[in-house]
């Protein structure tokens, strides 16, 4: 049943008791952080709402009258289980704000979630992150299941049901072991690479979407050699010479660097892809989810600024 319009606001309840308590107007509008008019304004609204006087007023100060004394007592009550509400609420929304469950394809989670992460813990010390690893399509059906609060994938857009943004880029780059061929091949056109059977991430990774999409002007990606679900076991296969390995210039650094392998240079194909954070549509991240994100945005633009000099 809807409350009668005579029923004052919460606020204003409030005022009362603190008059009652303290003996004065005055000291009751200090103590609510609001000026003595306005305090008194409140209090003849009140009054007219209800339709009886609720304090007498002399030079010594305010007391309740009769019906005054009655208003405060069920008042006392009422204010008592808003501030009990008000701290069941506080106690949900620390327990909401302490924890952050992130799931994030197998590139963001080790070789940027560390740096982020560590951020948010400067940022936030007291919040618990769990962080799970899948697929691109993984972390899109666990984020629309409602089993994490934010995702990362690689690919050129937003999975359907899911808005996002753009943290950071990525390259894709094929590799080789030292004594393949295509390691003494001044380019490796479009064409050659889509008919070549290469070592790949597993359908439903953001790596194989990018692929897949680059390739497809040159009559698309030909049947794998092998399919591998880790960019370790991609690597791997790369050193030992089981064939070209398409996966993210971030996993592969200090292999090339070292010599371990050998980046094919390319010629027609556009290995280029967006990082993003994602959450369900119609929704905003909040709490620390919201905070991650920021975190991200901000270091990810020196990726997207290195990437486009590429």
């Amino acid at each position: 049943m809807a409350l009668s319009t005579h029923v004052p606001e919460l606020g204003a309840l409030e005022l009362l008791l603190a008059v009652a308590r303290l003996g004065s107007v005055g000291r009751a509008a200090a103590e609510l952080g609001v000026s003595q008019p306005a305090a008194s304004a409140r209090i003849k609204g009140m009054e007219r709402q209800i339709g009886v006087a609720l304090l007498e007023r002399s030079p010594r100060g305010s007391r309740p009258t009769e019906a005054g004394q009655l208003v405060v007592e069920w008042a006392r009550g009422v204010v008592e289980a808003a501030q009990a509400l008000d701290a069941g609420i506080d106690a949900l929304r620390g327990s909401r704000d302490a924890r952050l469950r992130v799931v994030a394809s197998l590139t963001v989670a080790e070789y940027l979630m560390p740096g982020w992460l560590l951020a948010l813990h400067e940022a936030n010390p007291g919040t618990a992150v769990t962080l799970r690893t899948a697929n691109s399509a993984d972390v899109a059906a666990q984020v629309l299941a409602g089993q994490a609060d934010l995702g990362f994938v690689e690919g050129p857009r937003s999975p359907a049901g899911l808005s996002g943004a753009v943290v950071a880029a990525d390259r894709l780059v094929v590799v080789v072991a030292p004594d393949h061929p295509w390691a003494r091949r001044s380019v490796i056109t479009g064409p050659e690479l889509a008919a070549t059977p290469l070592v790949l991430r597993e359908p439903g990774s953001g790596t194989r979407e990018v692929l897949d999409q680059a390739l497809t002007p040159f009559g698309g990606t030909a049947p794998p050699r092998l399919e591998l679900a880790s960019s370790t076991a991609l690597k791997a296969a790369a050193m030992t010479g089981a064939g070209p390995v398409c996966l993210s210039e971030l996993v592969v650094v200090e292999e090339l660097a070292t010599g371990r392998l050998v980046s094919v240079p390319l010629e027609g194909v556009d290995l280029h892809r967006p990082l993003r954070a994602v959450w369900p549509a119609g929704q905003r991240p909040s709490g620390p989810a919201r905070t991650l994100l920021g975190l991200t945005r901000k270091t990810g633009r020196t990726g997207d600024a290195g990437a486009s000099r590429r």
